[in-house]
């Protein structure tokens, strides 16, 4: 026997099936997160970009200010055995353009942290009062993934850091990428900042003027290799 539906009917069968199928939840995705420095190496071998490369060694004329590796940061705890700061490749080739034209300025840069282990972003979340200026460890960090450093401006002449909004790791509304309501001097250093790390691939986090992500982040895996190890 054939049962004929008529065209409405037909419509709203398959309107219950799409929405049923909607309201499916989705499988989590499996975050690959490589921790062998074997598997490391391996990939490395096989695309050069996905060495991490110890920004320092490779642009001797940067400054280094590693809090995570003192007390001196929003955890009040050493996080870091060793103050180093690494990014992949092609994050630091930028860097080393970056210093190059600020230096014909009177300026340079100076590092906060870069590649982080995912250990470590596991711990920032289940400690920070305010989860907005960290990274979920449900997704990981872009600074996990080597793409990711944390920086501001130095006067080459004096070695002091140049005006900003807020110091580094501010849990405050000003430490926002556009937020008005700073000082002229802040304002301008700080546009000038996003403005050169922004002409390299390298863009300003939204609620952190000091934090820069690489375009290119999604080519590279998390990593959960301690500094030690590279």
């Amino acid at each position: 026997m054939i049962i004929k539906i008529g065209v409405p009917a037909l419509f709203f069968f398959f309107l219950s099936v799409a929405v049923n199928a909607q309201n499916k939840p989705f499988p989590a995705k499996k975050l690959v997160i490589v921790s062998s420095y074997q598997q490391y190496q391996a990939s490395v071998k096989s695309n050069p970009n996905n060495e991490l490369v110890e920004i320092k060694k490779a642009i001797p004329t940067v400054k280094l200010d590693i809090r995570y590796a003192t007390s001196n940061n929003f955890m009040h705890q050493v996080m870091y055995k060793q103050a180093r700061a690494f990014a992949r490749k092609p994050v630091v080739e930028a860097l080393k353009k970056i210093q190059k034209e600020l230096n014909k300025k009177g300026y340079g840069l100076k590092i906060f942290d870069g590649y982080r282990p995912y250990a470590i972003t596991v711990e920032f979340y289940k400690k920070a009062s305010d989860k907005n200026f960290v990274a979920n460890p449900a997704k990981g960090s872009k600074h996990n993934r080597g793409c990711a450093v944390d920086l501001t401006l130095i006067n080459l002449k004096t070695g002091k850091e140049l005006t900003m909004p807020t110091p580094y790791d501010s849990f405050s509304a000003a430490a926002a990428a556009k937020y008005e309501n700073v000082s002229s001097e802040a304002r301008k250093n700080r546009d000038f900042l996003i403005a050169i790390m922004a002409k390299y691939q390298m863009n300003v986090l939204e609620n952190e003027w000091w934090h820069y992500d690489f375009s290119g982040w999604k080519k590279y895996d998390l990593m959960d290799i301690p500094f030690e190890k590279l």
